[in-house]
């Protein structure tokens, strides 16, 4: 009678103070043992992006001149062979798994942009991919956006936007070379019917702004990290600027710039395409961002984890000591192979020229320390 008195008050107390009397499940922790390794996954050319498609397999995509896929069925354990998906095709960045139909969608363009883009897609998570017909519509100012080299895309969970897909995208304005960057500006494309017809969102409020990653809150606010290589407003060019969106990615509001997330080596405005994911956790925004923690030169790899959904940053940890440019990050998912992991896929090198991919759990983020000490 005691103990059941006891569970009673237990219980009871947890119904007033809404706490758990056991731990709150993250599949990202496992038993609290750190995890962490790293393979050579691609040579001899450029651009990242990794994502993990609704069965579980890790596709690392990569490629300047010529895109090629990798995949791996066990959770990044071993990977199969190079798949040439186009020869020529230069690297769009914001690969898009479609969690509504399991498709994934993959953006080629000819050459650097602008150049025209042909969108591939995969209904086997990888295995095969074909043309697919899209239509993308220009933005509020005329142009149609181009897509290199941006994080991945996602697919919106939350409120009446649910299911939309929405990838980063940029406008190079009047051209790439340094004397027209005052006019690029990033944004978004977002699609609800499957990736056929996408639409241009508003600009981010920023010029001299390209190569950006989005992450969907809990709350269904939508998080936006781009890279800034061109300060037009007097706000710092070497840090990452933010801003937010309430409507499911069509426009952006409240630009500031993180005190705590660089945007490249901080001895130069050019700036750095970063990796950006949400780990999959119901009530918690618990988010990883990746870049070099340089002075000077692309080296010192890093990953930033915040638990607040984006507020602040109070966990870094080393990568790579050496050569680290573009990176790109992405999530396990539950009930798969890849479940409890998180994979980073960064070039590597001296100065380029390697993919490598690392794959790591939340405990050797923290170095072991309880992920909910770090909660509000």
């Amino acid at each position: 009678m005691k103990k059941i008195l006891c569970t009673i008050i237990l219980f009871s107390l947890a119904l007033v103070l809404n706490v758990s009397c056991s731990p709150q499940e993250n599949p990202y922790w496992g038993d609290g043992s750190e995890e962490f390794d790293v393979q050579q996954v691609f040579t001899g050319e450029r651009f990242p992006n990794v994502v993990v498609a609704t069965d579980g397999s890790v596709i690392a995509t990569w490629g300047s001149n010529s895109y090629q896929v990798r995949r791996s069925e066990d959770g990044g354990e071993t990977w199969g062979p190079v798949i040439t998906v186009a020869d020529p095709g230069f690297h769009g960045g914001g690969v898009t798994v479609d969690k509504n139909s399991g498709s994934i969608l993959a953006f080629v363009e000819e050459g650097h942009p602008p150049a025209p883009l042909t969108v591939y897609r995969s209904t086997d998570h990888g295995v095969t991919w074909e043309p697919f017909d899209v239509t993308i519509h220009a933005d509020e100012k005329g142009n149609v956006p181009s897509m290199h080299m941006n994080e991945r895309g996602i697919t919106l969970r939350h409120g009446e936007y649910a299911g939309r897909l929405i990838r980063p995208s940029r406008s190079y304005g009047e051209g790439n070379d340094r004397e027209f960057w005052e006019s690029h500006y990033t944004n978004a494309i977002y699609s609800d019917d499957g990736g056929e017809t996408w639409q241009t969102s508003a600009p981010f409020p920023a010029n001299g702004t390209g190569e950006a990653a989005i992450e969907e809150l809990s709350d269904g606010r939508l998080y936006y990290n781009s890279r800034r290589h061109l300060s037009t407003d007097g706000l710092t060019p070497l840090r990452r600027h933010i801003a937010w969106s309430d409507d499911g990615g069509q426009t952006w509001d409240n630009l500031s710039v993180s005190n705590d997330l660089p945007d490249g080596p901080q001895d130069t405005d050019y700036g750095l395409m970063a990796g950006l994911v949400r780990l999959d956790i119901d009530g918690h925004d618990i988010l990883v961002y990746s870049n070099v923690d340089s002075e000077s030169g692309r080296n010192t790899g890093t990953i930033w984890a915040s638990f607040d959904g984006g507020k602040t940053w109070p966990v870094k940890r080393l990568i790579e000591e050496g050569g680290f440019a573009y990176s790109s990050l992405a999530a396990g998912r539950n009930g798969t192979p890849s479940e409890g992991w998180i994979y980073l896929m960064y070039e590597g090198g001296d100065p380029y020229g390697y993919a490598y991919m690392t794959r790591f759990n939340l405990p050797w983020i923290t170095g072991g320390r309880d992920w909910r000490d770090f909660l509000d």
